[in-house]
C-alpha cells in the first residue's frame, strides 16, 4: 500500500504523478531539486539507487525540461525551477485532457445517433467469453455515476473480490451499490467478513433463498446477464443490454427482489459472547446451514447446536421456527 503524503510535499508528488512520472522519476527530481547541484554517484548514493538506473532516470528528465546539467560541469545536474519546468507540462496535459474530453463528447454523440436507429436486435449485444465478460463488468463499474445493482448467485463468482478493483473506487466515489445474494453465498469461507467490510464503506446487502441468475446493473444504463440458463457447462458469454423497454424491465425485475430481500446485517468484528448468539440467530434466520453458520463463526458445530439449544430454552420454544419468530420479537437479532 503506497503511503500518503500530506503538505506541500505531497501536493508536488502529486504534481508529477499526473504528468505520468513514477515514484523513481519524482525521488531524483526532487532530490536533485534541494541541492545546488548534484551527480548520478551523488544522486545514487543519496536515494540507494544504481548509478546507471539515475543515469538514465535524470536523462529523462532533462528531456522533459525538468533538469539540466551545470554549466562549469557537465557531469552535474541542476533542477529547473519548478514554476518555470512544470507549467507547460502541465498545460499541455490540461490541453490533452481538453481534447480527450471533446472526442468523448463526440464519439458519444455518433454513439447516441447510431442507437436511435437501433432495431430491436440491436439493444441487446453478445459477448463471449470470461474474460472478455470479467473485463464489461470492470468497465461499466469504472463509468457509473450513481449506482451499480447486482443479483449473486452461490455458486462461482464471476470475480473474486481480490479481483474487482474497480468497486472499491467507485464506492470511494461515492457510486451506491446495492447487492442481492442468495443465502449460499453467506456459507463462502470468509464471505461475513468481507461482507462486512463492503457494508462498513456504503455497499448494501440483502438476501433472498435463490435468485434465477446473475445479473449486473450499472447505472440505468447498461445491464449485463448471462447469456445462457443455470447449469450448463458451454463457455461462458453474456448478454449487454442497451437502454431499451427489455432495461427497463430488468430492472423492474430487481427492484421487485430487493422490496423481498432481508437485509443483511454485518456480523461483530470482535463478537462477545452475547454477540455469537446475535450472530447466529441472524446467520440461522438468512437461511445458512448449521455447518456454514458454524465455520462463519469459527466454533465446532457441536457448540453451535448446543447453543441453539440452550437459546430455545431461553425462549421457552421447541422448533427453531419459533426460535427465529421469538427471536425478532425480543429484539435478539
Amino acid at each position: 500500500m503506497a503511503m500518503i503524503r500530506h503538505g506541500r510535499a505531497g501536493e508536488e508528488v502529486n504534481v508529477l504523478e499526473a504528468l505520468g512520472l513514477d515514484a523513481a522519476h519524482t525521488a531524483v527530481y526532487r532530490c536533485v531539486l534541494q541541492q545546488p547541484s548534484a551527480s548520478t554517484a551523488e544522486i545514487g548514493a543519496m536515494l540507494s539507487m544504481s548509478v546507471p538506473r539515475v543515469r538514465s532516470i535524470a536523462t529523462e528528465l532533462e528531456g522533459l525540461g525538468l533538469l539540466a546539467r551545470q554549466g562549469s560541469n557537465r557531469d552535474r545536474f541542476v533542477a529547473s525551477p519548478p514554476s518555470i519546468s512544470l507549467r507547460p507540462l502541465l498545460l499541455e496535459r490540461e490541453r490533452g485532457l481538453t481534447r480527450a474530453h471533446e472526442a468523448l463528447v463526440e464519439l458519444g454523440e455518433l454513439y447516441r445517433r447510431s442507437a436511435d436507429q437501433r432495431s430491436v436486435a440491436d439493444v441487446v449485444d453478445v459477448v463471449i467469453g470470461d474474460d472478455s465478460v470479467r473485463q464489461r463488468v470492470a468497465q461499466l463499474q469504472a463509468a457509473s455515476t450513481e449506482q451499480v445493482r447486482a443479483l449473486v448467485l452461490h455458486d462461482v463468482a464471476l470475480l473474486s473480490g481480490e479481483e474487482n478493483v474497480e468497486e472499491d473506487r467507485a464506492l470511494e466515489r461515492g457510486v451506491r451499490y446495492r447487492v442481492i445474494v442468495e443465502s449460499g453465498v453467506l456459507e463462502r469461507p470468509g464471505w461475513l467478513a468481507v461482507a462486512r467490510e463492503m457494508a462498513q464503506i456504503g455497499e448494501e446487502i440483502r438476501v433472498l433463498p435463490t435468485l434465477p441468475t446473475r445479473m449486473f446493473i450499472a447505472d440505468d444504463q447498461m445491464a449485463l446477464v448471462p447469456m445462457r440458463s443455470q447449469g450448463e457447462d458451454r463457455g461462458f458469454g453474456a448478454l449487454l443490454i442497451h437502454p431499451s423497454g427489455l432495461l427497463d424491465l430488468v430492472i423492474s425485475i430487481f427492484e421487485e427482489y430487493w422490496r423481498s430481500a432481508t437485509e443483511f446485517l454485518p456480523i461483530a468484528a470482535a463478537p462477545s459472547s452475547d454477540d455469537i448468539d446475535r450472530d447466529l440467530l441472524r446467520l440461522l434466520l438468512l437461511g445458512v446451514t448449521d455447518a456454514g453458520a458454524a465455520s462463519q463463526l469459527g466454533i465446532s458445530l457441536r457448540t453451535l447446536q448446543r447453543r441453539v439449544a440452550e437459546l430455545m430454552e431461553t425462549a421457552g420454544v421447541t422448533s427453531r421456527m419459533q426460535l427465529g419468530a421469538e427471536a425478532v420479537r425480543r429484539s435478539w437479532v
